[in-house]
């Protein structure tokens, strides 16, 4: 089919008449699902929450995702950039080596090679020397770059502050810490 071919419609068929309503008679209640809501005297299914917490980070993911894509769209950047601008300031003004950055963001040299052509096209990141090792670079945010990631992370920062009380802070930040160093651990352990 192109864009010039005719549309065919199937035959139109009446409809059958609507059933009326009475809009006096109201809808009959629902009963809660009790044993759901008071576990008294059952037994409380532990991987009950454990599910709602694998939802819950699974539709984190896509939030983060979409975050992340559009906040880097709108600044001109590709995902990995702006994931990059992390790590470097992360790095507290040390710098990273394009192979740190590489193994980090788990891209060739060639990919790498490219996104450090581009941020610093951007103006976002500059290479400096290495003075342990003069044949290597450091990578460092320049002024830039450190905008961005300032901005970026203001957005995530916001939510943060939306949604996790400042009491509650330290043990989600030890129980995001603990997630990923099991996952950490998963991917050592099935890497070839």
């Amino acid at each position: 089919m192109t864009d010039t071919d005719p549309v065919v419609l199937p035959p139109h068929t009446p409809a059958a008449p609507a059933a009326r309503v009475d809009p006096v008679t109201p809808s009959a209640p629902v009963s809660p699902d009790v044993t759901a809501l008071d576990p008294i005297g059952a037994e409380a299914d532990p991987d009950v929450d454990l599910s709602r917490l694998l939802t819950a980070f699974r539709v984190l993911q896509v939030q983060h995702a979409r975050v992340l894509h559009h906040e880097s769209t709108i600044r001109g950047l590709h995902d990995t950039d702006t994931r990059f601008v992390f790590f470097l300031s992360a790095a507290g003004g040390h710098g990273v080596t394009p192979k740190q950055a590489g193994e980090y963001l788990e891209l060739t040299t060639g990919a790498m090679t490219s996104l450090i052509d581009r941020l610093e096209k951007h103006g976002h990141l500059e290479r400096r020397p290495n003075p342990e090792d003069r044949r290597s670079v450091l990578l460092h945010l320049t002024p830039s770059g450190t905008a961005v990631a300032r901005e970026v992370g203001a957005v995530y920062s916001d939510a943060f502050r939306q949604v996790v009380a400042p009491s509650e802070r330290a043990a989600v930040a030890a129980a995001f810490e603990g997630l990923g160093a099991a996952l950490e651990r998963h991917h050592r352990s099935t890497a070839v």
